[in-house]
């Protein structure tokens, strides 16, 4: 990166926000910490109907479909690994995808040609590629910055607490369904077990896609700098990259 000249209250900014993220690293980091394979009993109580069976693929969890019912796994990572490490990555998938989805709506809805930016006022202008906006927030708003790292800290703290094990960031506690976080403000979770995992398919399919659509979205847009639909050729492009603070 080429750095402009940047204000003394900027320069402040970014140090804040880089303590703020190593803050938000290791509160994070659960979601990728190594496991450590722990015996755990097939006979735990329902968890939103699902009873871990040895037999079945990741034990039972939901997730696989037609044309792999029997689910798709060609590296044969499930079938070497514990019922509290499946937990683990399950954990994992589920919260990537839930990202991932909201990246995904994130590029359509602020980018050519909706523009539409509901955190900070970016004056109806045109501010190119959603991989450049934190870049047009540092000046704009740097304070933003240290609110983001803040909050998504305080996020992961939270969904830590509620899933993990206390005193280490090896397994889910037994009780805790992977994903199952509590937060449910519309009511949508199904109380029927069938339902529930049929939902949960849903859930993790969208996810997976997502995660997919959003690693596409990243690479097109650092190759040539164009938003989604101005790269289709269905939105004219009005962005001036030379009005960001960082130039490259």
């Amino acid at each position: 990166f080429i750095y402009t000249s940047i204000s003394d209250s900027e320069q402040q900014s970014i140090m804040m926000f880089t303590l703020s993220l190593v803050s938000l690293f290791f509160s994070g980091a659960t979601a990728f910490a190594p496991t450590v394979k722990t015996t755990q009993s097939t006979a735990l109580y329902a968890l939103n109907g699902w009873k871990p069976d040895s037999k079945k693929f990741t034990y039972g969890l939901p997730g696989a479909v037609a044309p792999f019912a029997k689910g798709f796994d060609p590296a044969g990572i499930a079938g070497r690994e514990d019922l509290g490490t499946l937990k683990t990555f399950r954990e994992s998938e589920v919260t990537h995808g839930r990202v991932a989805m909201l990246a995904v709506v994130g590029f359509l809805v602020t980018e050519a040609p909706f523009n539409f930016h509901p955190l900070f006022n970016a004056g109806g202008k045109d501010i190119g590629p959603a991989i450049r906006y934190l870049d047009e927030v540092r000046a704009v708003s740097p304070a933003f910055f240290t609110v983001l790292a803040v909050a998504i800290g305080g996020f992961e703290i939270l969904r830590a607490t509620k899933g993990w094990q206390v005193g280490g960031l090896e397994n889910l506690k037994e009780e805790y369904y992977p994903g199952d976080i509590g937060f449910d403000p519309l009511g949508l979770k199904p109380t029927d077990p069938a339902a529930f995992e049929k939902m949960a398919t849903k859930e993790l399919n969208n996810g997976r896609l997502a995660m997919i659509g959003a690693a596409g979205f990243f690479a097109q847009e650092l190759v040539n700098g164009q938003g989604v639909f101005v790269n289709l050729g269905l939105a004219q492009s009005t962005f001036d990259p030379s009005t960001l603070p960082v130039i490259f």
